[in-house]
Formats: structure tokens, C-alpha cells, sequence
């Protein structure tokens, strides 16, 4: 038998234990990994950022980034105060931003670029330093470039108030002027603020659809130090796209044209649209198609593009309307067979009967529908519907984007107290988590509904998934889409068809599930958050999807704090709307912040002229005490890791294993 140590026997854990000496081979390296992990418990708490609902604003996503949502801003004024001008301290914040095109701008107009030079990596040192001060050693080390990794360590950790380091440090600098290194340094150490200034980034859904930069904001996000993703129903639109089902392949293309956005599709992944254009040309050359004029957000088209546009917009409307039908048949239990809406037109009369009502169409001119078999493709519609397939499934920057949305996400986390999901946890009437069927003979509620659905939807991704379980899943991304009991739709309907046929508004009614409803309830969200094992005496649910009116009183804080909702409209398409361009919510080492955004004008107008986005901070939540890393997460596994390196030392010292010095 071997002996228990005051934790736990090391009969079930040998093995175990065997492993982690490979690690730790000896008492003294065990030692000094606990006492390393000790400290680290004693740091401050890394600071989080929660974004939500980006909608392809590459340009201001990215410059939120650059500018950590103000925090670097908020840094400098700290540490420079009345020492520097205010225009000064501009130019340093957008040098950190943009280094590189700020830096063409500088040497245009300075003229004594050593000494601006000399000054200015002076004051990014501090910065710098000021920004990684609540971290390890090991850890800023690892966010360093190799290029300069020995000397931005040797500058941090030095100072010139010390007057046996002042000359050294100046050194230091001088050399990297003198050898004309100064730029490269200069963007280097932009770059590890910029890095260390966001701690983790958690974006809760939807980077696709309605804005230009999807794919830009993806191939950041390939690269970005720490961050994760809970999926939102865009998001599931083009994942569902990837995985080959027609009906998310013409969602995603009817909204890219409904908001004359083709430039994600077209520049970004390679999609073939010229069979779309085609087919729309020739079936539509008489229909002005005025109910598909695009919703223009910049600049403008010329008459002929325009009605081009709109054409394509109909055409991929009435295909989308078709396949979705064909899923609706083929999933009888979905019980949406009333959404194929095609078989409820009169055509000869120009009427559409919806919820045992008759209303007057606002075009009949469907000249590829067959009334007696009204959601049949044509064959001109299947031939396109495989061109488009294919383009979808060839186009290998799409793959990879998918890929990593998939290695970075989920349906839900939950992360140091807080539950983060896109948009619901559907509720009955009365409150108590609802029951949702996700195939024939599976229902789940609350944590147990997501994560089932977390794992369909990898299964729709992976080549061993047996064939029928594929294609049901497949077809499943349609329902998460817009199925009444989703946690990414939890509406009634999608008056998709509604809102483009028919003039009465009375029909594009989308009454929202009980989740909306009752979630300013704290104790319905307390209900939630047990649901999903959310421990804690600040516990939160933090959620997107649906805009706040900020521009209407409506305050994205609700059930006494309980839970928040962070999509302040940062798509350009809700900005007069929600009358802000989006929130990110800040938790870091002294409690939560809200940052309010106004609208970015762009990065190049940064550049030039130093603008910022301009951000108001509201305080939503301060701790009593300083938070540490041993307060979150990470401290409970750092915790374990402590125990299990305590075992190792009590296995050492009573000869259980061996050390194995060389």
C-alpha cells in the first residue's frame, strides 16, 4: 500500500505522478515551480474584454482593439499627465495604434527625427512597462518578438531614474538609433502594448453579415494572443454555408446583397458570383424588382449595378425560400412545414394567407414557380444551386476561417463567474428552462441544450460521423438559424418572406421567446446561471444579439445587474437605431466597465489627423478589493496544479519515486 499524503492516496495517481516528473525531475524544480505558481496567484486579475455583434466592421473592431477600448488611451494621460502636451499625448496614442503609418508621416515632417526618435521609445517604454506590470516575467517574454525580445526585457526592467543604470539604458537607446533600428523597434514594442493592454478577448457572436470585413476580422482573430468565440446566429448562417447546406448558402447571399455587401463573399473567399448574375439577368430582365433594391450604407451605385443588385437579391430570395421549404418537408418534426410559405399564394388572385388571414402581395411575378409544385427547383435553379455549393466548398479561406471559429468556440462559456452566450437560454412561459427537442428522441434544457448542440454542431464537420447524423446536422444549422425554440433565433418566426411580399406590417411580426421577456428577472437569471454550475457572489450573465436603444433610455444593464447585454449596434446599419456604434464591457483587477462607443470615422482619418473613437465609461460593478489571479479561474487551476506539485515533493521525500537528476 502505498502511503496517502494529507490530500489524497497515490495509488489511483501514479501514473499520473510518473508523468509529471518527467516535468519536474527533481525536489528542486518542483520547489521552484510551486513557489513560481504561488506568486502568480498574487498578481492582479488580467483584464478581459467582451465584444458582441461585430458584424464585419473590420475597421473599427480592429482600432477597439488597437486601443483597448480606450484603456491605452486612459494609460498614457495617467503616466504623462500635465508633463506633455495634450496634442503630444495624441500623437503617442496613435503612434501606438497605427506605428507603422504613423511613423512615414513623422519622418515627412520632423526635423530631428534621432532626437523625436530618442524621446519617443523613452515614453513607449513606459507605457509599456506600465502595461505589463501585472504580469509574469515569462509571460511578457513570451509576447515578445525574437528581434527584440533581449533588449525590450533589458529596457523594462531598467530605469534612467536609477543613476547606475541611466547610462546603460541610454545606450541601449542610442545604439538602436544609430543602427537604424528605431522603426522596427518602435512598431515592436506598439505592438506588445497593444498585446499585453487585453488580457483575453471574448467576442459573444456574430463577426459575419451586413458589414465588408468578415474575413478581415477573421484573419486577425487567426493571430490574436487569447481570445474565444461563443458562436451567434450569423455566425451559425455561414458555418452552415461551409458545411454544404443550400439553405444557409442563400441566406448568407441574400443578406450580403440586401446590404450591398459583396466584398466578403467576392474579395475575401473567392465566391463565384457570376452564375448568380447570369441566371438573374436573364429570369428577371422584366421585373424592376424595386422590393430588392439594396439597403446602400456607403457610397452609391450607378442605375444599372443598382438594378443588377436587386435582381440577383430576388433571384437567390425565391431559391432561398424553395431550399428552406425542401428542409421543412424533410424535418416534419421541426413542425415548420407553415414557414413554407410559397404553397399558402393564390397566384392568380396576388394573395398570400398568413395565420388564417388573406393579404395582397406586393409582386405575383414568379416566373419560376410552378403553383402546383411551388418550392420545385427549375433546372436552371439546381444547376446554379450547384455552382454555388461548389464555390462554397472549394473555397479554402473560408475552410480555415470556419475552422478556427470552431477551434475558438462554442454555444456558451462560462469564464470567472460569468455565462456568456450569444443570445438565449430558452424559458417557459413561467420561467423554468424549456425542454427543446434537437433530433428525434433528444431533449435538453439549459447547459445540457447547448452543449448538445455545441457537439451536432462539430459532428457536421467531421468525416467519421455516420452518414444520416451528418446530414441531419447539416440541416440542423437552418433551424438554429431560425427555428422558434434556437438559442441563437428564440422568436416565433422569421417573417423573412413577410417582409419582402407583403405590405401589411402587421405580418412581419416576430414575437420574441420567454428568455426576452423575463430576463430582466434576477431571479430568473439566477435560475440560468445554476442551471450551468456558474459559482460565485458576482455572478453574471453576459449576452449580445439584440441591440439596446441607448439613444431611448434603454440601459444594457438589467435584472439588477445580473445580466448584461453588450450589442450596442456596432454594424453602421443600427446606428441610427441604437443612436451609439457598439459597447465593450471591461473586467479587469478592480470590477466591470462599460465603454460606450461613438461611431469611427476611420482608420486612415487616425492616422492623419489623431482621431480616436470617442467612448464614454459607465461603472457597472466595482470590487471591494483589488481582484488577483487567485480570485479567478485561472487561480483554481493554478490551485491544482500547486496540489498535485505537493504530491510530487511528498512522492520525492519518501522515496515513493525517484528524482532523475542527470
Amino acid at each position: 500500500m502505498i502511503p496517502s499524503s494529507p490530500t489524497r492516496t497515490y495509488a489511483k495517481d501514479m501514473h499520473y505522478l510518473q508523468l509529471l516528473s518527467q516535468s519536474f525531475p527533481t525536489i528542486a524544480d518542483a520547489s521552484t515551480e510551486i513557489i513560481n505558481l504561488e506568486a502568480i496567484m498574487h498578481l492582479p486579475k488580467g483584464t478581459e474584454h467582451f465584444l458582441a455583434d461585430i458584424h464585419g466592421e473590420s475597421e473599427a473592431f480592429e482600432h477597439i482593439l488597437k486601443n483597448a477600448s480606450g484603456n491605452i488611451k486612459r494609460k498614457v494621460n495617467e503616466l504623462f499627465g500635465n508633463d506633455i502636451r495634450e496634442a503630444e499625448k495624441k500623437e503617442l496614442c496613435t503612434l501606438i495604434y497605427y506605428p507603422e503609418q504613423k511613423l512615414e508621416l513623422v519622418k515627412a515632417a520632423e526635423e530631428d527625427i534621432d532626437d523625436w526618435y530618442h524621446i519617443t521609445i523613452h515614453q513607449l517604454v513606459k507605457v509599456c512597462r506600465d502595461v505589463s506590470s501585472k504580469y509574469t516575467r515569462s509571460k511578457v517574454r513570451k509576447s515578445l518578438p525574437a528581434d527584440f525580445s533581449y533588449i525590450i526585457e533589458e529596457l523594462l526592467h531598467e530605469s534612467t531614474d536609477d543613476n547606475n543604470k541611466a547610462a546603460y539604458v541610454n545606450v541601449i537607446v542610442d545604439t538602436i538609433i544609430s543602427t537604424g533600428r528605431a522603426d522596427d523597434f518602435i512598431c515592436a514594442v506598439c505592438k506588445v502594448i497593444q498585446q499585453l493592454a487585453i488580457d483575453q478577448l471574448h467576442i459573444l457572436g456574430d463577426i459575419y453579415d451586413r458589414g465588408s470585413g468578415a474575413h478581415i476580422i477573421m484573419d486577425i482573430m487567426q493571430h490574436y494572443h487569447s481570445w474565444d468565440i461563443q458562436w451567434g446566429n450569423h455566425d451559425i448562417l455561414w458555418m452552415g454555408a461551409c458545411a454544404g447546406n443550400d439553405a444557409c448558402i442563400c441566406n448568407v447571399l441574400r443578406l450580403s446583397l440586401r446590404y450591398a455587401n459583396l466584398a466578403t463573399l467576392e474579395e475575401g473567399y473567392g465566391i463565384n458570383l457570376v452564375p448568380l448574375a447570369t441566371f438573374a439577368m436573364e429570369t428577371y430582365k422584366d421585373d424592376p424588382c424595386t422590393e430588392f433594391v439594396p439597403k446602400l450604407l456607403k457610397g452609391s451605385m450607378d442605375e444599372k449595378t443598382l438594378r443588377l443588385t436587386a435582381q440577383m437579391h430576388k433571384a437567390i430570395t425565391v431559391i432561398q425560400l424553395k431550399a428552406e421549404a425542401a428542409i421543412f418537408n424533410r424535418r416534419a418534426e421541426w413542425n415548420m412545414k407553415d414557414r413554407c410559405m410559397f404553397e399558402h399564394i393564390d397566384y392568380r388572385q396576388g394573395t398570400c394567407t398568413v395565420g388564417g388571414k388573406d393579404y395582397t402581395m406586393r409582386c405575383n411575378h414568379f416566373p419560376t414557380i410552378n403553383p402546383e409544385k411551388p418550392n420545385a427547383f427549375t433546372a436552371d435553379e439546381e444547376l446554379l444551386m450547384e455552382k454555388l455549393r461548389h464555390s462554397f466548398a472549394v473555397s479554402e479561406k473560408l475552410h480555415k476561417h470556419i475552422r478556427t471559429l470552431l477551434s475558438h468556440g462554442c454555444m456558451y462559456t462560462v469564464c470567472n463567474s460569468n455565462l456568456l452566450f450569444h443570445s438565449s437560454c430558452p424559458l417557459n412561459d413561467d420561467g423554468t428552462l424549456k425542454e427543446v427537442e434537437i433530433k428525434p428522441g433528444y431533449r435538453y434544457s439549459g447547459h445540457e441544450l447547448m452543449h448538445n448542440i455545441g457537439l451536432m454542431i462539430r459532428s457536421a464537420f467531421t468525416a467519421d460521423t455516420p452518414a444520416d447524423e451528418r446530414r441531419y446536422a447539416i440541416d440542423y444549422f437552418l433551424y438554429l438559424w431560425c427555428g422558434k425554440d434556437s438559442p441563437l433565433f428564440d422568436k416565433s418566426k422569421m417573417a423573412t418572406f413577410e417582409r419582402y411580399f407583403l405590405s401589411d406590417p402587421e405580418t412581419y411580426r416576430e414575437e420574441k421567446g420567454a428568455y426576452f421577456r423575463l430576463r430582466d428577472d434576477a431571479a430568473i437569471c439566477d435560475r440560468i446561471l445554476d442551471a450551468f454550475g456558474v459559482k460565485g457572489n458576482n455572478r453574471h450573465i453576459i449576452n449580445g444579439h439584440v441591440p439596446v436603444h441607448a439613444s431611448k433610455g434603454e440601459n444594457p444593464i438589467k435584472a439588477g445587474g445580473k445580466l448584461m447585454v453588450i450589442d450596442g449596434g456596432f454594424s453602421e446599419a443600427y446606428h441610427k437605431e441604437t443612436g451609439i456604434a457598439g459597447y465593450t464591457l471591461v473586467y479587469h483587477s478592480r470590477g466591470f466597465q462599460l465603454v460606450q462607443h461613438e461611431p469611427f470615422t476611420s482608420a486612415a482619418d487616425a492616422i492623419q489627423r489623431g482621431t480616436d473613437i470617442k467612448s464614454t465609461t459607465q461603472i457597472v460593478e466595482m470590487s471591494a478589493h483589488r481582484m488577483l489571479v487567485a480570485d479567478t479561474d485561472k487561480g483554481d487551476e493554478l490551485r491544482s496544479q500547486i496540489a498535485d506539485l505537493k504530491e510530487l515533493l511528498y512522492a520525492y521525500r519518501h522515496g515513493i519515486l525517484k528524482e532523475k537528476r542527470n
